[in-house]
């Protein structure tokens, strides 16, 4: 399965939820992952340096891919549960290319007016995409909200503005936290930071939701059920073959 996490604005949080839903699913869901960065900017291959030196951290894998990766992504779908591609933040070859073959299109934004300003644009292009692709689900999510309660009504509204066009948006969101930029420098997640804390928890909701899954332990069941399908799909294949070959023989 391939999740993108990407959209036209920058400093909305794509790396942060890339990463922190990359370490969910390994953590706790047990899936093997790989992340694509195709950001310029390489705050994803950064953070998988600084994890990767850490031994004490499962290790994730990580490779940079720009342009025209379509054809790299779906080879690399062939050996990972979860291929998440972290894009920058802008509309791009790498981007739509991404669209074109992803299961889930994660798209966040700020309550912030300029962040809004991007739905009208990432509209057309999740519209023209999934003319190729029209199994993609796409959906917006609001991060960084603020925390104090005279300013909830921020958060409804950016949600109404994405519920005008035809793309989901999700319920779950994220708040300003500075646990998000204290994990990410030292490679880690906010789940392996506090894995009870109200961050952890935001990108579970984030997650789950995403994939339409009420926990972990159903998307991990789903991941072995397909396991268990592609070993089935596998040996029928060799009995046929076997068998053809005894007819021949015969």
């Amino acid at each position: 399965m391939i999740i993108l996490v990407g959209g036209e604005k920058g400093g909305s949080g794509k790396s942060c939820l890339a990463q922190n839903i990359a370490v969910f699913l390994t953590a706790e869901c047990g899936a093997s992952i790989i992340m694509v960065d195709c950001d310029p900017q390489r705050t994803t291959s950064d953070w998988i340096q600084a994890r990767n030196n850490n031994p004490d951290l499962p290790s994730i894998n990580c490779v940079q891919l720009y342009g025209k990766i379509r054809n790299d992504l779906l080879s690399l779908e062939q050996h990972y549960d979860f291929v998440i591609v972290d894009c920058g933040g802008q509309d791009n070859l790498a981007l739509r290319a991404t669209m074109s073959v992803a299961s889930h299109v994660l798209m966040p934004l700020r309550p912030k007016r300029r962040d809004l300003k991007t739905v009208s644009h990432m509209d057309d292009i999740v519209a023209t995409c999934m003319m190729i692709n029209p199994k993609m689900r796409a959906s917006f999510v609001i991060t960084q909200c603020p925390s104090l309660p005279n300013q909830s009504n921020r958060i409804l509204e950016a949600k109404e503005v994405c519920r005008t066009y035809d793309i989901n948006v999700l319920d779950a969101i994220t708040y300003s936290r500075n646990i998000y930029d204290d994990s990410e420098e030292s490679g880690l997640s906010v789940i392996e930071i506090e894995p009870q804390g109200k961050a952890a928890n935001e990108m579970r909701g984030i997650a789950c939701e995403m994939l339409q899954a009420k926990n972990a332990t159903e998307i991990r069941n789903r991941i072995a059920a397909k396991h268990l399908n592609k070993i089935n799909s596998m040996r029928d294949e060799y009995g046929s073959g076997r068998s053809q070959e005894k007819l021949y023989a015969v």
